[in-house]
């Protein structure tokens, strides 16, 4: 109910989700964020402040320990993961990680997984809904900035969370997510490049990876690519500036600290775009701007099996899980 209210709010105010190529009147493309650095060192901060359509704020956006080795690559190959598609569920300018309880305060964003995530969701609310996703037991909250052409939001394809064991990470080691876990990944607030080991573009399911849109031929569409952190401090599941609980893992080992291997998680939006990226932005602001949230609502009994039966058994499960692929 309450994520069927906010979608009636954003249409009395204009907003539309249209897909690409159709006739919509444009909402205002947000501004630009404030200039910040980007992930260049093993401690990393990112930003401090952070403008959008509804006014500034000010807030440490992310501090990063570690990072990648690489980007990890499609859903093809012998990489043990568990994998689930999930529709489009609504669109609507909440956040209730980075702005609990107040709705229409942050950029639009896309949600997928709960269909009832809004600004004040939480565990209970989450817990009682559905999902959008075809793992009907996920029902976990999703979400990233929404992809604009000219201003105007395009309604996304789907999404895909792969859940696998970080790069060189003993596979038996992972655990599954706490109940109620909070990870957001990439900078809202970036000017400059980010790792795409982190944060990338790309055509379909390819491996290549680029900072910026790529033009995607027919056929292939474009996705926006966020790799969480894979490693927990065993201890919160949250943090003030939402990512100084979690790390990422290097040369397959967690730093001290964050010795509590958790799934790693490369969530991926995809759009219905090919060919010319002309008028492209994202509502956080430029293309450089990519991140993502997630809030853990899995039933714990469905993902301890998952990470039991694909991840500990190093196998590649399908897309509802639960069953080889090959």
């Amino acid at each position: 109910m309450r994520a069927t209210l906010r979608r009636v709010a954003l249409a009395a105010v204009g907003v539309a989700l249209v897909a690409s190529g159709c006739s919509t009147a444009a909402s205002s493309a947000p501004p630009t964020p404030a200039a910040t650095s980007t992930p260049s060192a093993t401690i990393v901060t990112v930003g401090t402040t952070e403008t959008n359509p509804h006014g500034a704020h000010q807030h440490s956006v992310a501090t990063v320990l570690g990072r990648p080795d690489r980007a990890i690559s499609g859903p093809q190959g012998a990489v043990p993961q568990f994998v689930v598609e999930c529709a489009f569920s609504h669109a609507a300018t909440d956040d209730p990680i980075v702005y609990p309880d107040a709705p229409g305060k942050s950029h639009l964003h896309v949600f997928f997984g709960n269909t009832t995530t809004d600004a004040s969701s939480t565990l209970a609310s989450l817990d009682s809904g559905d999902t959008s996703c075809e793992q009907r037991l996920d029902r976990a909250a999703y979400w990233a900035p929404a992809l604009l052409r000219n201003g105007s939001p395009l309604v996304p394809v789907k999404s895909t969370a792969y859940y696998r064991p970080g790069l060189g990470v003993d596979a038996t080691t992972v655990q599954p997510y706490p109940t109620g876990m909070k990870m957001i990944a990439g900078s809202a607030a970036a000017n400059v490049a980010q790792s795409v080991a982190i944060v990338a573009w790309s055509c379909g399911t390819s491996s290549e990876r680029a900072e910026l849109p790529p033009t995607c031929p027919q056929g292939r569409d474009l996705r926006l690519l966020v790799t969480f952190p894979d490693c927990w401090n065993g201890r919160d599941l949250d943090s003030p500036d939402h990512t100084s609980h979690v790390a990422y893992s290097t040369d397959g080992q967690c730093p001290a600290g964050f010795m509590v291997a958790i799934p790693q998680l490369q969530f991926t939006v995809e759009y219905p775009v090919s060919g010319s990226v002309e008028g492209l932005s994202l509502a956080s602001g430029g293309l450089l701007t990519g991140h993502a949230d997630f809030i853990n609502a899995w039933d714990p009994t469905k993902l301890a099996t998952e990470v039991e039966l694909c991840l500990h058994r190093r196998v590649v499960c399908g897309v509802t899980s639960g069953r080889k692929t090959g």
